[in-house]
């Protein structure tokens, strides 16, 4: 019997069934598979997906490596860190600005209109609200959990001593970085390495407790730093530099006492000087270089002993040699001339040319060099000259200091350029190159310590984290600088220049050896116009204090004096004297055998 319509459609029903149940297994294997595969093939990579928008990546500053020096036979630090907070804000994660603002207000102060635009600043994720925050202050404002505000400890620099030593320290700018000093030339030493955290943040991005398994790599702390410094010595010279320059009527000047032996430096200062703790304050930039190894000056006749060395030297002339000063030369159709109480022509030694400071003398000296006995100034004497300058007593170049900003002077080629020769002589008497005072020192010390250049340095020892000392030994960048005899020599003409000088009290130079030399220079004409101020002198001394041995060099530079009289003798001068006393009465000048 054929089918009924009745069957037809149920055996129609039954197909549906059937496949509306294969999709469904289908689609549920489908989805089995694919629930498989994510929960155990990829479930680390979810995991972490998942966890993406808890987990935010912050540095972990390292500490600052802290700078010491020494007190005596005491190590102390001079420069520290302090822990303190930056507060910032997210502005894509406030949910109230008024209220947020309004709240840290009522904690850190300021104005709430000033707060709210902050919190409102459009296209960053990272705005500062508040440095140098106290615990107290940033843990009153995290306890109140406003979404998108967060705290970072930051490490910033104290300083025991307040201004002591500032523009040779530098200071550390809101970035984290070293900027001018030691603090700039030794930064990569003493920053150390930051670390990276994995901070857990709620959904409004405030940071939660942090545990040590929140640590991907943890922060390597600077090495310490040991200066070469002397505390008591480096607080001593910043006194009588400042009350010299007071006396000198006298705006600024810098000053320094270096070890020849080692090229140690033991104190350097300037004035006018600024508060490292407060450098924001500042209002001139230029307050924060140390002039004494960043601005170069013409030096004036502190130059002549080294003139006079370079030429016993080479032979050109002996410690017993006398000529017979003109009084003035002409050069390149200008006048060379003296001060008025040289005593016009006469007979003059080495020695004279020292203790009269006589222009004319340094220029025979260079005379002498391109052909002894000749009174004119040759090519082959200006390129000896300018081998000594250059290559023995290295001037126009950096000494290597640990300082930022170092300047390497100028030195006038020997062959190239107008007037060459009336630019020469000008040389042999410090005027028509430039050094800074870190420069002369060094070199002076190369003069009298027996012809050995020392690397100036103001890094004695730097410490690791784990305690491992390594010693900052002093590097001799240059041997032979001058025989041991022309050491000798030029030592007992720079005693002699003392002994003639009025220093008030005076040496005992019986017990104590004490020599140097004034420098009255020129200074050239700012307005670019050349030539030089008529009126205005900077005045420098460089001299030396010890026993049987020099044990210090001191060089002063008195900026523009007012005194009247000679800026050399007039206003550094005294203040050499006083470097001298204090060091012979203070820190251990060893006496004469």
């Amino acid at each position: 019997m054929p089918p009924t319509v009745t069957s037809a459609r149920s055996v129609s029903a039954v197909r549906r069934v059937r496949f509306l149940y294969a999709v469904a297994a289908f689609l549920l294997g489908i989805f089995l598979v694919r629930l498989f595969y994510l929960q155990i093939i990829r479930h680390d990579f979810y995991r972490k997906v998942a966890a993406s928008d808890q987990l935010r990546e912050y540095q972990i500053p390292a500490t600052r490596g802290v700078i010491m020096a020494r007190n005596g036979d005491e190590l102390v630090p001079i420069v520290l860190n302090q822990k303190l907070y930056t507060l910032y804000a997210d502005p894509v994660l406030v949910k109230d600005a008024r209220r947020t603002a309004e709240t840290l207000r009522s904690i850190l102060g300021g104005k709430t209109e000033d707060y709210i635009k902050e919190l409102k600043t459009p296209d960053t994720r990272y705005v500062v609200l508040a440095k140098k925050a106290d615990a107290a202050k940033k843990d009153a404002v995290l306890k109140h959990k406003l979404p998108g505000i967060g705290a970072q400890e930051m490490a910033y620099r104290t300083y025991p001593n307040g201004m002591l030593a500032s523009q040779l320290l530098g200071f550390v700018n809101d970035d984290g970085e070293g900027a001018y000093g030691v603090e700039q030339a030794l930064n990569k030493r003493l920053s150390g390495t930051p670390g990276e955290l994995k901070a857990v943040t709620d959904v409004n991005g405030v940071p939660l407790a942090a545990s040590t398994g929140n640590v991907r790599i943890a922060p390597k702390a600077g090495d310490k730093v040991v200066l070469t410094i002397d505390v008591a010595m480096q607080k001593q010279l910043e006194t009588i530099l400042k009350q010299g320059l007071q006396n000198a009527k006298s705006e600024s000047g810098s000053a320094l006492i270096m070890n020849p032996n080692t090229g140690a430096v033991k104190a350097m200062a300037n004035w006018p000087t600024y508060d490292p703790g407060n450098y924001a304050a500042v209002t001139d930039g230029g307050v924060f270089n140390n002039p004494a190894v960043s601005s170069p000056l013409e030096v004036g006749s502190i130059m002549k002993p080294l003139t006079a060395a370079a030429a016993l030297d080479q032979g050109a002339v002996r410690a017993d040699s006398s000529y017979d000063d003109p009084a003035q030369w002409t050069i390149d159709g200008y006048k060379i001339t003296n001060i008025e109480e040289d005593g016009g022509p006469a007979r003059r030694s080495v020695t004279d040319i020292l203790n009269f400071s006589l222009n004319t003398g340094a220029t025979w000296l260079l005379m002498q060099m391109g052909k002894p006995g000749g009174t004119e100034i040759t090519r082959e004497g200006r390129e000896k000259w300018h081998d000594y300058m250059v290559n023995h007593y290295r001037l126009g170049r950096t000494t290597g200091i640990e300082q930022g900003y170092e300047a390497p002077g100028s030195v006038p080629h020997p062959t190239k350029g107008y007037g060459r020769d009336l630019t020469y002589a000008n040389s042999s008497f410090g005027q028509g190159m430039s050094a800074t005072p870190i420069q002369m020192a060094a070199a002076f010390s190369a003069m009298i310590n027996g012809g050995t250049y020392f690397q100036p340095r103001l890094a004695d020892q730097f410490i690791s984290p784990d305690g491992k000392v390594t010693a900052n030994k002093p590097k001799v960048l240059k041997a032979d600088v001058v025989s041991p005899q022309v050491s000798r020599d030029i030592q007992h003409m720079l005693e002699y220049v003392v002994a003639e000088r009025n220093f008030k009290p005076r040496f005992n130079q019986q017990l104590y050896s004490v020599g140097g030399k004034t420098g009255t220079a020129q200074i050239a004409d700012p307005t670019g116009a050349g030539g030089y101020k008529e009126h205005d002198f900077n005045g420098t001394y460089l001299g030396f204090v010890g026993g049987d041995k020099a044990q210090y060099v001191i060089m002063v530079r008195v900026n523009e004096p007012k005194i009247g009289g000679y800026a050399g003798s007039a206003a550094a001068q005294p203040i050499f004297g006083s470097l001298a006393h204090m060091l012979i009465d203070n820190f251990g000048v060893a006496p004469k055998r």
